[in-house]
């Protein structure tokens, strides 16, 4: 067996964190806490300013990613997780309908589902074909008088397929008037800083993220963008103090204070930052992605050339189009978990293996019953890796 040295990690787990991160991030997260850190909005002194000023120039900077119109659309989360949870616990209200889809992540179904379970909201779930993609005409009739939110994925996180969000978000601003338009949600856990998505080219009225896997952060960060004209009717989900309106026993209604009580995390948010500029450098962050979706589509097919030629593997919910370096196998007789830790353990590739917080669309794409192994690249991922990969599970397969 071949196997890596001793210290080094074929680590292809990056739909669940990029692993290393760029030391920007780490370089910036050490001498924010060693030498400048201070609360945000909890004072009137230098270091608590400048802390306002990293927070100011982190949602300019995630605004421009995504192309939203103002900074003031951007609240900050600890996760994409909660920025979800935010969206829909703080939109929904008792009598709504929601469409949403097989091929969401448990980070949608099961806030849905609570709300479900309480009868708050009723749900009607689009299947996903067997590649793991929705239909949009599918999600677009399942819509009635009383929806209140589409709610859907870019790239499922089981395969990378990416969804029609923004055939779907077009077609919900022609065909609705602005205060009859059922609100769009986009959950961009896998595309954000991987693939281009305009907010406005879109119509998406809520996307959420986080910053620690395409986004060149930290594991603790994420972000949710709204749209101006839903500020109004977004609830708070936390509650505490926020560093204004202090008199107040009431949270403030203004966004994004509505969303952010407690201290926020600004050394992970600095990192963030740094990790963010200092991709772009002098570039547009859309220059940025046009070249890190046709790398990561490059990636993606020399990693589905790989894996079709190793006999023993069942490749599982292949998207028709390759955008993202994300594939799905069955190894042989062997469980998932299995698999995972042999590749582990013998050859140091690291996978994931199991459901992959995502409930529904394993029917859809024929996994088997404890799941998939997750075979998921990012923009370190190199060539001599994938051989390896290849290798180790030729190997594995005999």
């Amino acid at each position: 067996m071949r196997k890596p040295s001793a210290n080094r990690r074929i680590y292809l787990d990056h739909a669940a964190t990029r692993f290393p991160k760029p030391a920007a991030v780490l370089d910036a997260m050490h001498a924010y806490s060693s030498h400048e850190e201070a609360a945000v909005g909890r004072g009137a002194y230098r270091y608590s300013q400048a802390a306002g000023q990293i927070v100011a120039r982190l949602r300019r900077e995630l605004a421009d990613w995504i192309e939203a119109a103002d900074a003031v659309e951007m609240s900050l989360h600890a996760g994409g997780t909660e920025a979800l949870n935010a969206a829909l616990f703080g939109i929904l209200r008792p009598g709504d309908h929601v469409v949403t889809t097989a091929a969401e992540h448990n980070s949608v179904l099961r806030p849905l589902t609570h709300l479900v379970d309480n009868e708050v909201i009723r749900l009607t779930v689009v299947s996903a074909d067997a590649t793991g993609t929705v239909d949009a005409d599918q999600v677009l009739q399942a819509i009635r008088p009383e929806t209140r939110m589409v709610a859907i994925v870019h790239a499922a996180n089981v395969n990378g397929a990416v969804q029609p969000v923004v055939t779907i978000g077009q077609a919900l601003a022609d065909r609705y008037p602005d205060n009859h338009k059922p609100l769009l949600l986009c959950d961009a856990a896998q595309s954000f800083g991987h693939l281009p998505l305009s907010v406005v080219d879109a119509r998406i009225d809520l996307l959420a993220a986080p910053g620690h896997k395409g986004g060149d952060g930290p594991l603790g960060t994420g972000f949710l963008y709204a749209r101006q004209t839903v500020h109004a009717a977004l609830r708070p989900t936390i509650f505490g103090g926020t560093g204004s309106q202090s008199e107040s026993l009431r949270m403030p209604r203004d966004y994004p204070s509505v969303l952010e009580a407690g201290n926020m995390n600004v050394p992970a948010l600095a990192g963030w930052l740094a990790g963010l500029t200092a991709r772009r450098g002098n570039d547009s962050p859309q220059q940025v992605l046009v070249r890190s979706s046709d790398q990561l589509r490059d990636l993606a097919n020399e990693l589905y050339q790989r894996l079709e030629v190793i006999e023993g593997i069942r490749l599982i919910g292949k998207p028709a189009t390759l955008n993202l370096p994300v594939a799905s196998i069955a190894v042989n007789e062997l469980s998932a978990s299995d698999a995972a830790m042999i590749l582990d353990s013998e050859f140091g590739v690291e996978v994931r293996s199991g459901l992959h917080c995502a409930a529904l669309i394993h029917k859809a794409i024929g996994s088997p019953s404890d799941g998939t192994l997750r075979i998921s690249c990012g923009q370190t991922t190199t060539l001599e890796e994938l051989d390896h990969l290849a290798d180790a599970l030729s190997q594995l397969t005999g």
